[in-house]
């Protein structure tokens, strides 16, 4: 039936050609933009899961940095350390000289004195954007950004490199060591194995004496003294101190004090004695060496210094004298091991951090990879969909003016 009010021919041929017209647009944002989805409408599932992972690549792009300032922290902290350990091979040979009986000793000392001046000058300036890795002025470790790990619930956690820091200082960076303070007999808050305070304690070969921190005073220094001059051992005469505030324990001076005896014999090598603490009790075995004296005094008007680094064993070496020649021999290779220990450990955390940037740059690589699956446009394919589309396009609208020229055909049944 033929019906010049309904052309169901051109509602057909309209109809065709908006559906091609629609997949043509389709086509042409494709290829515009580049995307087959672009935005949530285009297809929410694709879209949402894409913005995610785009957040990530922006977030690890961002990890990337940090572990490139991380790398050039560590590296920086490195390379002084090498530097250390070269003039400490460089004092070491000083040090073997002035063994000899007939050389002058004192200016092998005052070399000495001006190579452990460039160590000082290597630790102080090995920072990089203010941070300092061997001046000793915290004991915290640095954490660098590594990675950020997705939950399979959608939670994301930071991980994290953890970069110790090494004590190379020869004076330190801190600040709870006292000097130039006169003992406090008055007030018994340190008790040197029942004698008063100030009073000097023998310790013969295979005895041990206890100093015991009674209480502490707000502001009030401790020193325990080690003296074994008298012998042939290479300790000498030797004082550690710390100075307390309102929050520090009596546990706590013991534990600073018994800390800092203990790490300048393992970096003198010096094994005839031992300390350690318990409570708020220290220590102080006589092994194998010769009598030692023991003073523990309090002050409570001493003047803030500070601490011995962890080279700070290194003022103390004096080649003058055959005794002082012969002990640093012993203490230097003590030294050089502590600093080669400290280049090893940089260059450890460095190797690390460097495969960990490497990591994430293919992760980054992969995660961009993997994105372009899911929302970029296939070019070929959109191309020659384009052009199917275009042809399509043209037959639909002789389709559509077929069709509307229908009811012109029934004008000659009028005829």
């Amino acid at each position: 039936m033929s019906s010049i009010l309904t052309n169901n021919s051109s509602m057909v041929a309209l109809e065709t050609l908006r559906n091609i017209n629609r997949n043509l647009e389709t086509v042409q944002s494709e290829i515009s933009t580049g995307k087959k989805v672009s935005n949530a409408k285009d297809n929410a599932a694709v879209w949402a899961v894409s913005t995610v992972m785009s957040s990530d690549v922006a977030s690890f792009k961002a990890i990337s940095d940090s572990l490139n300032l991380g790398s050039s922290t560590v590296g920086v902290a490195r390379s002084a350390s090498e530097k250390v350990v070269t003039t400490l091979e460089e004092i070491k040979t000083l040090i073997v000289q002035a063994q000899g009986e007939n050389v002058d000793r004192a200016k092998y000392q005052t070399d000495i004195e001006e190579k452990i001046g460039l160590i000082e000058g290597y630790v102080s300036a090995a920072q990089f954007n203010g941070l300092n890795l061997l001046d000793g002025s915290s004991t915290d470790a640095v954490n660098v950004l590594a990675s950020l790990d997705r939950a399979s619930n959608g939670t994301v956690s930071a991980s994290y490199i953890s970069v110790d820091r090494q004590d190379l200082s020869v004076s330190g960076g801190g600040s709870n060591a006292v000097f130039g303070a006169t003992a406090d007999t008055s007030t018994t808050i340190i008790d040197n194995g029942g004698t008063n305070a100030g009073t000097a304690e023998t310790v013969a070969n295979g005895a041990t004496q206890t100093i015991a921190i009674a209480s502490v005073g707000d502001g009030y220094s401790y020193r325990v003294t080690l003296d074994d001059s008298a012998g042939a051992n290479s300790l000498g005469t030797r004082s550690f101190e710390f100075v307390a505030d309102s929050a520090t324990s009596s546990e706590d001076v013991a534990e600073a004090l018994s800390t800092q005896i203990s790490n300048f014999l393992s970096a003198t090598g010096d094994d005839n004695y031992t300390v350690s603490f318990s409570g708020s009790d220290i220590s102080i075995t006589n092994l194998s060496g010769d009598d030692l004296d023991i003073t523990g005094a309090a002050a409570a008007d001493g003047t803030a210094g500070v601490n011995a680094g962890g080279l700070g064993a290194l003022a103390s070496i004096d080649v003058t004298t055959n005794a002082g020649a012969t002990s640093a021999l012993t203490a230097i290779e003590g030294l050089m091991n502590k600093a080669i220990d400290a280049a090893a450990a940089f260059g450890s955390s460095q190797n690390r951090i460097a495969g960990q940037s490497e990591f994430v740059q293919t992760l980054v690589d992969s995660l961009t990879t993997g994105i372009g699956g899911l929302t970029d446009t296939d070019m070929e394919a959109a191309s020659a969909k384009l052009q199917a589309l275009q042809v399509q396009q043209q037959l639909g609208v002789q389709a559509l003016s077929i069709a509307n020229q229908a009811p012109q055909a029934l004008l000659s049944l009028f005829r």
